[in-house]
C-alpha cells in the first residue's frame, strides 16, 4: 500500500490540519447515558449520589469520530443500524459536529445500541445489551465500496464479523491504509492494518497468563503494521516486524474520568498514521490524546484540539 499524504498544522495556529484528510469509520456507535458519582462507587448495599448525568453518542467508532472531526478531518461513520431511541440522539450529536452520518442506516424495529455507564472516582462501570445485540439478527450496515475508495484512511473495528473484514479487505484492494484494534494475530484483519492497537482486555481475554513480550512479538510476526498493546495508565508497548519492543509510560494527568481514553488513543493513532509520524511519534501523539480525554467529562462535548495534543506529546 502506498504511504498516505504528509499531513502538517497550519502554521502559527497548531489547531487544524493544513490537509483534512477523508477518514471513514466503520464500527460501533451507541447512545450512552452516563451517570457521574459524587464520590467513589459505594460498597455492596451501599448509597451513591449521582451528581451529573449525560446522553451522548460513544463506541469505539462514535469516539474516534468526535476527536477526529474537531481536528478537521472530514469523517464519515458507518455501523449499527440506528433504531427509535437512538437515531435522533446520534445523528443529531455527530452530524453537529460535522461527522457524516450518511453512511448509518434507520431499523423502525429496533430500539437501538446503548449502553449505561457510571463513573465513580478513577473507575468507572459499563452496563449494555451487547450480547443479545449480537446474538440477534445482522443490524449493521455492509461496507459500501466507494466509502473505503472516497477515502484517505479507514478505522475498522472488529466486531461485524465478514463485514468488517470485507472493509479490511476493501482497503487491501484500493491501496487504503487502515487501523484496527482487539483481533486475532492470525486475522486478516490483524495481517492488511497499517497499525493494530490491543488493549489488557482483550489480552486477559484471549490469551490469559501469556508472555507479553512473546505475544507482541506473534503479532508482529503475522503483519507488516504497527502493533501497539495498550493497559489503560500503565506502560504501552509496541513494535513493529522483527524490530525493537519499545515501551511509552502514558502521560500523568489529573483524571476527571477514563471514559472514551482507549477509544479516542485509536484516534489519535489513525491522525498519526495519516500525517507520517514514526514509530514512536504515532505512539507518543495517541497517548496525549488519551490523556487529555482523560481530563474531560463527559469528552464528547469538548474534545481536546490538536494544539492541546501536539503541546503534551512534545513534553515527552
Amino acid at each position: 500500500m502506498g504511504q498516505p499524504a504528509r499531513i502538517d498544522l497550519v502554521p502559527g495556529r497548531g489547531r487544524l490540519p493544513a490537509n483534512p484528510m477523508k477518514i471513514y469509520l466503520y464500527g460501533m456507535i451507541v447512545l450512552t447515558t452516563v451517570h457521574r458519582l459524587k464520590g467513589d462507587f459505594p460498597e455492596a448495599d451501599g448509597y451513591g449520589e449521582i451528581e451529573e448525568t449525560h446522553l451522548v453518542p460513544g463506541g469505539e467508532t462514535g469516539n474516534s469520530a468526535l476527536v477526529l472531526a474537531r481536528w478537521g478531518h472530514r469523517v464519515k461513520v458507518a455501523g449499527p443500524f440506528l433504531g427509535k431511541q437512538t437515531r435522533d440522539g446520534v445523528v443529531g450529536f455527530l452530524e453537529g459536529r460535522g461527522v457524516d452520518c450518511s453512511g448509518l442506516r434507520y431499523d423502525d424495529t429496533f430500539e437501538g445500541v446503548r449502553d449505561l455507564v457510571i463513573v465513580g472516582g478513577k473507575a468507572r462501570a459499563v452496563f449494555g445489551w451487547f450480547g443479545r445485540y449480537f446474538q440477534g439478527a445482522k443490524r449493521w450496515t455492509a461496507p459500501e465500496r466507494a466509502d473505503v475508495a472516497g477515502s484517505d484512511i479507514v478505522g475498522i473495528d472488529p466486531f461485524f464479523g465478514a463485514e468488517s473484514d470485507e472493509v479490511a479487505r476493501l482497503c487491501t484492494e484500493l491501496g487504503r491504509p487502515y487501523v484496527t484494534i482487539d483481533c486475532a494475530p492470525d486475522s486478516s484483519l490483524h495481517r492488511g492494518a497499517a497499525a493494530t492497537i490491543v488493549s489488557a482486555e482483550f489480552l486477559r481475554n484471549h490469551f490469559p497468563g501469556s508472555d507479553q513480550d512473546g505475544l507482541i512479538r506473534r503479532y508482529a510476526a503475522e503483519a507488516e503494521g504497527l502493533v501497539i498493546f495498550t493497559s489503560g495508565a500503565e506502560e504501552v508497548l509496541y513494535c513493529r516486524g522483527r524490530g525493537e519492543i519499545r515501551s511509552f509510560r502514558p502521560y500523568r494527568v489529573k483524571p476527571k474520568s477514563t471514559l472514551g481514553a482507549g477509544d479516542t488513543f485509536r484516534g489519535g493513532v489513525i491522525h498519526a498514521v495519516a500525517a507520517g509520524m514514526d514509530d514512536d511519534a504515532i505512539v507518543r501523539f495517541a497517548a496525549a490524546t488519551a490523556a487529555c480525554v482523560c481530563q474531560r467529562f463527559p469528552m464528547a462535548f469538548d474534545p481536546p484540539g490538536l494544539e492541546e495534543i501536539t503541546s503534551l506529546a512534545a513534553s515527552s
